[in-house]
């Protein structure tokens, strides 16, 4: 296993990372359990998650998946061993069984890290992120930004200020953004620099062979800035695995959850087709050419793998090991150029 360091700290994380927003719906407590000890088998040892998860949940089943993990700890007595990264919810999603209001306010911050806490039985978390901005603009299948949220009062200063404190009594260790764009990053680090508050470690994106919009933008000032890319949903919430290319597997996740429409318009579809087509002709599979590509960016810090089985997760693992030629690469900008980021 390959690892790097969370930029600006003392924190050494592996480069793949376990995702877990299946645990508490699509996955048991045991099964999440037997993923844990099986990704710390095979080195990882950054594990992510979210209050908000497991996906496709609802007011029942909510903090599931920390609760999952929490118990893992507990009976594994591991924590120290692990990078553990979790994330407030924002607004603006239909959520508001989670708290009211659902914002990022002194309050709001401080309840969600205190019930997250609670939940993952630790006293601290490593990387604690927002898992998407206060304010609307274009994430999840928008390409831009075509009118400005005038409801949302620049309060960025504030929202630093409260982690400052959270950190200073030990309850979080650094921060990190997610689902952002290239002003909020920015804005981030300018308010962090001119007042001496915490600055962000990360941004956790979605990144694939689907999605390139990353690299317009955040790459840049990602690596320039050295903030770590968490980059997820490399396979495309299992699209660029091919398995649903004559229609959805039944039980999968696309087909559990209909709502989520990212990945599965037509121009999606005829890409996948022709990276199947590009790996299987290298002596590929579309999983291994898809990791490879996303875990071979100068710009991506650590990869955000999940699965629902074991047999998933050690295909994915296995997948990090391929090196793609030049060639191979030059193929895949070509496919690119014919049918760009067709799911933002």
């Amino acid at each position: 296993m390959d690892f790097t360091t969370l930029p600006n700290t003392d924190i050494k994380i592996s480069k793949i990372c376990l995702g877990t927003m299946t645990f508490g719906n699509q996955n048991t407590e045991v099964e999440a359990h037997s993923q844990l000890d099986y990704a710390m088998e095979r080195g990882i040892n950054f594990i992510d998650t979210a209050e908000m998860y497991p996906i496709g949940g609802n007011e029942h089943i909510f903090g599931s998946t920390e609760r999952h993990i929490g118990s893992w700890i507990k009976k594994s007595g591991k924590r120290d061993e692990i990078v553990l990264a979790t994330k407030i919810a924002g607004p603006n999603r239909g959520m508001g069984y989670i708290r009211q209001p659902l914002d990022f306010s002194k309050k709001s911050i401080t309840e969600a890290v205190e019930l997250s806490l609670k939940n993952l039985q630790t006293d601290y978390i490593d990387l604690y992120q927002m898992h998407w901005p206060e304010r609307i603009m274009n994430m999840f299948q928008k390409r831009g930004v075509q009118e400005l949220d005038t409801k949302w009062q620049d309060n960025i200063f504030d929202v630093l200020t409260v982690f400052d404190g959270l950190i200073k009594e030990g309850k979080i260790k650094h921060i990190g953004v997610s689902n952002e764009n290239p002003w909020g990053v920015m804005r981030f680090l300018m308010e962090s620099e001119k007042h001496g508050l915490p600055r962000i470690a990360s941004i956790q994106n979605p990144y694939s062979l689907l999605n390139r919009l990353y690299e317009v933008g955040l790459s840049e000032i990602t690596m320039r800035e050295n903030v770590a890319l968490l980059a997820y949903s490399p396979l495309a919430f299992g699209v660029l695995t091919g398995k649903h290319l004559n229609g959805f597997v039944k039980n999968s996740r696309l087909d559990l959850f209909r709502n989520f429409v990212r990945y599965t318009n037509d121009n999606c579809t005829k890409a996948t087709k022709l990276y199947k087509e590009l790996a299987e002709a290298n002596g590929l599979t579309l999983v291994q050419m898809a990791m490879a590509y996303v875990y071979q960016q100068q710009f991506v810090t650590s990869t955000i793998i999940g699965a629902t089985s074991m047999e998933q997760l050690n295909e994915n693992i296995d997948a990090f090991d391929v090196k793609l030629s030049a060639e191979i690469v030059a193929e895949i900008e070509k496919i690119q150029e014919l049918i760009p980021n067709p799911a933002p």
